[in-house]
């Protein structure tokens, strides 16, 4: 008997092996219930049972249409009918009334990345098409500010998509393609009338672009370059040569200063052109620091006018401070804070491997207070503390390419032995 493959089910079984092949965490899947998610449910349900993975799926309810609450429980059914763990997500809360879309994109991601790190997952596969690419491209050419796709890249909202990477692995596959093979197995998916409907951007590209030919997918980001020490890393200290690009400088000083937008435009532009010029240089960027050197570029932590708020610790939880620091801490009479005026009363070991570090990354170290401390002391004295900064530029990069390579500490993520507790 002669067995008919599935071209379109081993192409995706294939980038789904190359990426997710030796971890045994559980992949997160978005699942709206539109065609595109609805295909990628069915391959990927399809291969999981294949290579026994388990697939958690979350739907999103906006609440922004009627049908929201039908179409949560349509997409609920669909997993469930699979086998597969399914959780729906509400975007809560007062909906604004100007830029929309905008806003529930970045709700839909935060919603995601918060509910695949509570999972377990590390990777959350997404349902984009090679169409969507060229949506984003039309879009970008009318003054969109939306970035480019990409198979395998960091999740876009921080810092509730740490540790978070999107896997797209249908991005090479044309949105028509997808729904014959849903026809052609009598799958039923929704279609949501926002998505022809002139008064949104995405739809007017759709309905422009509908018919066009092949789409090119991003080229993959050139890999990290970080040269800073692990203690410096540590210290959230990244060092790149002073030739650099773009991007990697972006994403460099969007690491470094914890923020969530990664800087473009004339900014970023300048700066480039000033460390092309030579000579010394001292910028700012993205709440971070460049310094230009004879060996190369020193980015840190830059205060900034309004400084670093002060955290208060609960113990058991864990705390992202400042973008830069996720912190555990077993009592809950503890704040951190930045080291700034307050060095001079740390102990004198503290003071020492304070002192090994480059004078402009000291003031905005994190250091715990409270009413049960004779003087601050660093962070890692007291608490469990993880520099989120180089995992997070490694990533940005393309430092990874799978997702066992989510599963090693990058170098400086966690506390020296100096620092241990």
């Amino acid at each position: 008997m002669r067995l008919t493959v599935d071209p379109l089910a081993a192409g995706v079984a294939a980038r789904l092996d190359a990426r997710l092949a030796g971890s045994d965490r559980p992949v997160a899947l978005a699942l709206s219930g539109g065609g595109d998610s609805m295909a990628l449910l069915h391959l990927t349900a399809g291969w999981a049972r294949a290579r026994g993975r388990r697939i958690v799926a979350f739907t999103v309810d906006h609440g922004l249409h009627s049908q929201s609450s039908a179409w949560t429980a349509f997409a609920g059914e669909a997993a469930c009918r699979l086998g597969l763990d399914w959780r729906a997500l509400e975007w809560r809360g007062e909906k604004p009334r100007t830029g929309i879309s905008a806003k529930a994109r970045h709700a839909r991601h935060a919603l995601l990345a918060g509910a695949a790190r509570e999972a377990g997952a590390t990777v959350l596969m997404m349902a984009h098409t090679a169409d969507d690419i060229a949506e984003a491209d039309w879009m970008r050419a009318r003054g969109s500010t939306l970035g480019r796709l990409s198979e395998w890249s960091p999740a876009p909202v921080w810092p509730e998509g740490r540790d978070v990477m999107l896997l797209r692995p249908l991005l090479g596959i044309r949105r028509e393609r997808l729904r014959g093979w849903l026809r052609d197995r009598r799958l039923r998916w929704i279609d949501d009338p926002a998505n022809v409907d002139p008064a949104s951007a995405r739809a007017r590209a759709r309905l422009d672009l509908a018919g066009r030919g092949e789409v090119e997918a991003a080229p993959a980001p050139s890999g990290p370059r970080s040269l800073a020490s692990e203690t410096e890393a540590f210290a959230g200290i990244v060092r790149l040569p002073r030739h650099v690009g773009t991007a990697d400088l972006a994403a460099a000083a969007v690491s470094v200063g914890g923020g969530e937008k990664t800087p473009r435009g004339d900014r970023l532009a300048g700066i480039l052109s000033q460390l092309g010029a030579g000579g010394g240089v001292v910028a700012t960027l993205a709440g971070a620091r460049i310094e230009a050197t004879s060996e190369g570029l020193i980015l840190s932590r830059v205060a900034g006018r309004g400084g670093i708020a002060t955290a208060t610790l609960l113990a058991g939880d864990r705390v992202v401070w400042d973008g830069r620091y996720e912190l555990l801490a077993e009592r809950s009479d503890l704040s951190v804070t930045p080291l700034a005026g307050k060095a001079a009363h740390l102990s004198a070991q503290d003071r020492a491997w304070v002192r090994t570090l480059p004078s402009a990354a000291r003031p905005t170290l994190p250091v715990l207070i409270g009413d049960g401390l004779e003087r601050p002391v660093l962070a890692g004295r007291l608490a469990r503390v993880r520099c989120l900064v180089p995992g997070r530029y490694t990533r940005a990069v393309g430092g990874t390419s799978q997702a066992s390579d989510l599963e090693a500490p990058a170098i400086g993520e966690m506390a020296p032995d100096s620092l241990s507790r």
